[in-house]
C-alpha cells in the first residue's frame, strides 16, 4: 500500500520535501497554509498517513497538536520552536509519536559531517562553526521583507541557519550558551542579521557564528584538539584532519539534494515501521530534542549590540 503524506506549507522547502517524498514512492499532497485552517488540515490529514510541517516557525504548534491528537507521524522543519515554553508544549503533545517523527536537521546526513560524527573527539578543547551569505542573493524574485526571515517572532539568522548549532550539539553533547551577541537592522526590529554564540560544556568551549551579510557563501568547521585539528570547508568541499603524523584529506563529494533524500527516506521508514539508515545522529524527534532546546535557549539569550547598515528590500 502506498504511503500518503500531507505537506503543509507550499514555499520552497515544502515543495522540495513534496518532490523528494514523491520520488521515493509516496503519494504526496502539497497544501499552502493560507485559507486552509485547522479544520481543513484535520479533514485532509484523516486521509493521509503522516504530516510534513513546513510552515513558518511561529505557526507550527496548532498543526503539530492536530497531528499528535490524530497520532500521525510528523516531519517538522527546523527550528522546532524558538521559545522554551512552546518547545515544552510540543514535547508534551508529541510524546506518543516522537519516536516515529522527524526534525529537519538534514545536515546530519552530510558525508563530511558524518566523518566528524564517526571520529573520536574526546581531545577537542575548542571549536568554531561558521556559516553566512548575503541573504539578498539567495533566490531570484525574492524579497527579504516579504519572507519569514524578516519576522521578529521566528525569523532572523540564528533560527534560519541553526544547522550549525545542531551539529555542535551532536558533536559535543551538553552544550549551553554563555552569551549570544546579535546585530540587528533598523528596518527590522528584533531580527538578528548576524549572531555570535559562545558555548561550553564541561570539556569544550566554542562558538557558532552566522550571518545574512557576507558577499560569498562560507561554511566551515574548525575543531582544535591535542591529537588533531580538523578543518572542514563545506563550500570548497575541502575536509582536512591534521595530526602529528601528517594531514588526512577526506574526499566526500556531495550533491546537496542527497541529504534531503536521505532524511526523507528515513522519515518514510519511521512512518512505515521499517528500519532507518545507519546515520550516526538520526534526527528522530525524541532524539533531537536536546538540540532543539539549545536553539531555543540561544534565541532567547540574544543580546543586540548594534545594527547593520545594509539595504534589505
Amino acid at each position: 500500500m502506498v504511503t500518503k503524506i500531507l505537506v503543509a506549507g507550499a514555499g520552497s522547502i515544502g515543495r522540495r520535501h513534496a518532490e523528494n517524498l514523491a520520488a521515493l514512492g509516496a503519494e504526496v499532497t502539497l497544501r499552502g497554509w493560507r485559507d486552509w485552517g485547522l479544520a481543513g488540515l484535520e479533514a485532509d490529514l484523516a486521509q493521509h498517513d503522516a504530516l510534513v510541517v513546513a510552515t513558518a516557525t511561529d505557526l507550527r504548534l496548532p498543526l503539530i497538536e492536530v497531528a499528535a491528537r490524530m497520532e500521525k507521524p510528523l516531519f517538522i522543519e527546523k527550528p522546532l520552536a524558538f521559545r522554551r515554553d512552546e518547545l515544552a508544549a510540543i514535547e508534551r503533545v508529541t510524546g506518543a509519536i516522537a519516536d516515529r517523527s522527524m526534525l529537519g536537521y538534514m545536515m546530519r546526513y552530510h558525508p563530511a559531517f558524518r566523518v566528524l560524527a564517526q571520529t573520536d573527539l574526546s581531545d577537542i578543547f575548542q571549536f568554531s562553526l561558521t556559516i553566512g551569505h548575503d541573504v539578498t542573493q539567495w533566490r531570484q524574485n525574492w524579497r527579504f521583507s516579504e519572507s519569514y526571515a524578516a519576522k521578529a517572532e521566528g525569523g532572523g539568522v540564528l533560527l534560519d541557519l541553526c544547522h550549525e548549532l545542531d551539529m555542535a550539539a551532536c558533536l559535543f553533547p551538553g552544550l549551553a550558551p554563555v552569551s549570544v551577541e546579535a546585530q540587528g537592522h533598523a528596518g527590522y526590529r528584533g531580527v538578528d542579521m548576524a549572531s555570535r554564540i559562545s558555548l561550553r560544556n564541561t570539556q569544550v568551549t566554542g562558538e557558532v557564528t552566522m550571518d545574512y551579510l557576507t558577499p560569498k557563501m562560507h561554511r566551515q568547521a574548525i575543531l582544535r584538539g591535542t591529537r588533531a585539528r580538523h578543518h572542514f570547508d563545506y563550500v570548497a568541499q575541502d575536509y582536512r584532519s591534521e595530526t602529528f603524523d601528517g594531514v588526512t584529506q577526506h574526499e566526500r563529494p556531495l550533491e546537496r539534494n542527497a541529504m534531503f533524500m536521505a532524511i526523507s527516506r528515513d522519515f518514510l521508514a519511521l512512518v512505515e515501521g521499517r528500519a532507518t539508515s545507519d546515520v550516526e545522529h538520526l534526527p528522530r524527534l525524541d532524539l533531537a530534542l536536546p538540540s532543539a532546546r539549545l536553539v531555543a535557549d540561544c534565541w532567547q539569550a540574544r543580546e543586540f549590540i548594534g545594527t547593520i547598515d545594509k539595504e534589505l528590500p
